[in-house]
């Protein structure tokens, strides 16, 4: 039996020499098997290493839509010995431009006819950096290019530079290696029963850790396939071509599943959906949103816990056995996971404090950000800056981020407690509670309300509802009733900074409902 691969880049080598004319790849009609995969990515390393000079660790952006070629310079870039720094594709170009010089970015692998705007920014800020269409090349002749050798790549080498979100603040690049990611990946496989027959639907963002670990390097470690979405508008579309590919397992956030558990489908489609398991992560699941959708869907929806310091998965409900709602499960193989309060002393069953996570999968630090490396890796853990607690079973439920949470009279309030408890209410879409600052109280929970398409809310009726199941300095004092949807980043969190902000702003909004 040959040694278990180290390295990423050893997973494919693998696959494609064991399986070359095994689907890798499905992306509309086109179909890409494990042979020219692995061509197509060896053709751009070389490319990389001569025409681009690319050297070890050298940083290169990924810059592009849903697509085939995304993977072929991802691993390309890999196979090259260089470090993957994928770029969030609905930044403005100022924002990737901090992005790009704050990696020290060389080469910007893109599509230069979906992002020509952001191109002509960078060319006048970063005149350095060298731009590379992948449309653009011809991708037979590059993997008939001689092989010459390429670097040897180690499990202590970086492999990719995730950028967060930045919700609170600018972005910082977690940093991984090969390592990370490996343990990861495997930890992945064991837990969510991954199969060389599984197609995996990839409709979330490419350049997201959940997607690039869970949805493109897991099955492509072991020989299965990939459904690449362009657009998950319209999804009637994408429902059908799960169908049509006989997708087995489909990972999306939150909002689709809310917009599923609620859509009309007719039980026919619904029935004929060849999946698996449905997974959801980037952000919490409200216990009611899972619940309705259980009731319409054959197969389970699975919700789980991670974070791109830790590439990225912690924990996840078991597939099989007890599966608990509200809990985003347990601690996966490898990793480790305790509950501290401020003063680093570990809590009971029960008790809500600080997660913090160590494994192979935890990040190395930030790039070149020291200060902030040592203030989330202390003592071989992982801070995440989220508050959580274990029930008597070890499942994990994360009440909030540690940042989101309030000070109401002294009294510790968590949004997402006052979140899941409007989400029952008849009606609702979204909802999101942020805290609004207050010179006699500390702080004051504001809920924002988005109503299901033709139903009217009251704010008072929200207020009872919420009376008859939260203390009283748990409730919100204003609750505010829109139509638009609430603020989102591209990975589908709520930018919670920018409804602050607003909360702050508007004192005086006509929607004030104090109890």
């Amino acid at each position: 039996m040959s040694p278990m691969p180290t390295t990423l880049i050893g997973y494919l080598d693998k696959t494609a020499t064991f399986f070359p004319c095994r689907k890798a790849l499905f992306f509309g009609r086109e179909v890409v098997h494990y042979g020219e995969l692995h061509a197509r990515a060896l053709g751009l390393a070389r490319l990389l290493r001569g025409d681009y000079g690319i050297q070890q660790g050298d940083r290169v952006a990924l810059l592009m839509k849903n697509c085939p070629e995304f993977i072929y310079a991802l691993y390309g870039v890999l196979f090259a010995g260089g470090t993957v720094v994928p770029v969030n594709n609905f930044l403005k170009p100022a924002e990737i431009e901090h992005i790009l010089r704050d990696a020290g970015v060389t080469v910007l692998i893109t599509v230069s006819a979906d992002f020509e705007p952001v191109l002509a920014h960078l060319r006048g800020q970063l005149p350095a950096l060298r731009p590379l269409d992948v449309r653009a090349l011809h991708w037979a002749g590059l993997a008939a290019k001689p092989l010459d050798p390429l670097t040897i790549v180690k499990p202590s080498d970086r492999a990719v530079i995730i950028y967060t979100s930045g919700t609170t603040g600018r972005p910082k690049g977690a940093v991984l290696t090969h390592a990370n990611i490996v343990a990861n990946i495997r930890s992945i496989g064991t837990v969510l029963g991954n199969v060389e027959s599984d197609r995996v639907v990839l409709a979330l963002p490419m350049f997201h850790s959940f997607m690039l670990t869970v949805a493109i390097l897991a099955p492509l470690s072991i020989g299965a396939s990939v459904l690449i979405i362009k657009s998950i508008k319209p999804f009637r579309h994408v429902l059908f071509e799960m169908i049509r590919r006989r997708a087995t397992v489909f990972l999306g956030i939150p909002q689709i599943f809310q917009a599923l558990a609620t859509a009309r489908i007719p039980w026919w489609l619904r029935w004929l959906l060849p999946l698996r398991l449905a997974i959801s992560g980037s952000a919490p699941l409200s216990v009611e949103t899972l619940r309705r959708f259980s009731e319409r869907f054959r197969f389970p929806l699975r919700e789980g816990y991670g974070l791109s310091e830790a590439a990225p998965v912690v924990s996840f409900n078991p597939i099989r056995g007890v599966s608990k709602a509200g809990s985003v499960g347990l601690p996966i193989p490898g990793v480790q996971v305790r509950i501290l309060d401020a003063q680093d002393r570990e809590l009971g069953v029960g008790q809500d404090g600080e997660v913090v996570v160590r494994g192979e999968n935890v990040m190395l630090g930030y790039w070149n950000q020291e200060e902030a490396t040592a203030a989330t890796l202390r003592d071989g853990w992982l801070r995440t800056g989220d508050i959580g607690r274990f029930d008597e079973d070890g499942y994990l439920y994360i009440t909030d981020r540690k940042k989101d949470m309030l000070l109401v009279h002294g009294n510790n309030v968590y949004p997402r407690e006052i979140e899941e408890v409007i989400y029952q209410v008849p009606g609702v879409r979204e909802v999101a509670v942020v805290g609004r600052s207050d010179p006699h109280h500390g702080e004051l929970p504001v809920a924002f309300v988005v109503p299901a398409e033709n139903t009217t809310l009251d704010p008072q009726t929200i207020l009872k509802f919420c009376r008859e199941r939260l203390a009283n300095y748990k409730l919100p004092r204003e609750i505010r009733v829109q139509n638009a949807p609430l603020p989102r980043n591209a990975t589908g969190k709520i930018l919670k900074t920018e409804l602050r902000q607003q909360a702050q702003r508007d004192l005086n909004d006509p929607c004030d409902s104090t109890p």
